[in-house]
């Protein structure tokens, strides 16, 4: 949204950025807005951010689109590999406590990184880009 700030920002205009269908995009602004990270006015194309960008955090971002309905792994292990096996018998509990260290890693990284320091990182490709052209 700070990137496109004049632009009408519909749920298509993020569709096609982002990858997924408006539909989706709408229900992820829901999350964001529910999570008080984004403010809407129904009808309008013009959502803002509820705090300052330095003050959003990419864990506050998870946890307000990968957790609105309860908390979610990271990385899920295979619940299915055969018990029999010598590497599928063991892998499971293996793979879960490397996983939930992995998961903890990022979730300290995630709230090291704010919204502004994404924002700055597309501005500084944004720039370099044109310098190129």
């Amino acid at each position: 949204m700070k990137v496109y700030e004049e632009a009408r920002i519909t749920s298509d205009l993020l569709s096609s950025s982002i990858g997924i269908s408006p539909v989706m995009v709408r229900r992820l602004m829901g999350n964001l807005r529910q999570a008080g990270l984004v403010q809407t006015t129904q009808g309008t194309a013009q959502p803002r951010l509820a705090r300052d960008l330095q003050k959003i955090t990419l864990y506050d971002v998870y946890l307000a689109v990968e957790e609105s309905d309860g908390p979610h792994p990271l990385f899920n292990v295979n619940p299915d590999t055969n018990p029999q096996c010598k590497v599928g018998g063991h892998i499971q509990p293996i793979l879960a406590e490397v996983y939930q260290e992995a998961q903890a890693a990022a979730m300290i990284r995630f709230n090291n990184v704010t919204v502004a320091d994404i924002v700055d990182q597309i501005n500084l490709k944004l720039h370099q880009e044109k310098l190129q052209d």
